[in-house]
């Protein structure tokens, strides 16, 4: 059974840092791009990075370019999302996706960031 596990949400304030991780089992991890997704209130789930299988190739959403740095541990089966200088519209639910031929996702964290 595959499990996309995140961890690491919370209650920031703005120009706060948070880092989520997402940790899977019962897949072969190495052979997963992996993304991120968000979701905020009364919006649709939007990509904010994606990662290929290697970890050598890296793509941003434009609204977190600069900010947010996705990386993987192959040895760990885990990916991590960094977040600095954190807004309030980033506030959302992160998901974790896994993508090979078929795709998983994780069930969520939340991140509020709000002074």
């Amino acid at each position: 059974q595959v499990q996309l596990v995140e961890s690491g949400g919370g209650l920031v304030q703005p120009g706060g840092s948070l880092r989520l991780s997402c940790a899977a089992s019962g897949l072969t991890f190495s052979r997963y791009a992996m993304s991120w997704y968000r979701q905020a209130p009364g919006k649709e789930r939007e990509l904010v990075a994606t990662i290929n299988d290697t970890g050598r190739n890296t793509k941003y959403a434009d609204a977190v370019k600069g900010r947010f740095t996705i990386s993987r541990d192959n040895t760990k089966n885990t990916m991590y999302l960094q977040m600095n200088s954190l807004k309030p519209e980033d506030t959302a639910v992160y998901y974790c996706y896994a993508r090979r031929w078929d795709f998983y996702w994780g069930q969520g964290t939340q991140v509020t960031v709000s002074s």
